[in-house]
């Protein structure tokens, strides 16, 4: 994913339309900091129809940031994803506002693009 923040994700589907996304990533605001989170999405495969298969989906999550102040806090991320046919990956473009709880509340927001290669 290339964003706030920029590194790798990941993702295990638990059902047809439910799964759990994780990213490990560097943040580049706040002098830079180690982003570590992990979300529950829920998927909504028929909300765009198209020829394409666009996929709208929302979710909760918990964000962890490592750097000078350790900061642990909430995510709400959405988007939207196109998973090409006939091919293991998804494309897919994700905002997601954030609330720090601790060590002091803070309100921000993650957001990027990415791909995703899937493993059967």
């Amino acid at each position: 994913m290339v964003g706030t923040p920029t590194g790798l994700s990941g993702k295990y589907w638990v059902s047809s339309e439910n799964a759990i996304d994780v990213g490990l990533a560097w943040s580049f605001t706040d002098e830079g900091f180690l982003h570590i989170h992990g979300d529950y999405l829920w998927h909504f495969p028929n909300a765009i129809k198209s020829n394409q298969r666009f996929v709208l989906y929302a979710g909760l999550g918990a964000r962890l940031g490592l750097g000078n102040d350790a900061r642990i806090g909430v995510r709400v991320p959405g988007g939207i994803e196109w998973w090409p046919r006939n091919t293991p990956l998804d494309v897919f473009l994700e905002i997601a506002p954030v609330l720090d709880l601790a060590p002091k509340t803070k309100f921000s927001f993650n957001g990027g693009i990415g791909v995703r290669f899937f493993f059967d």
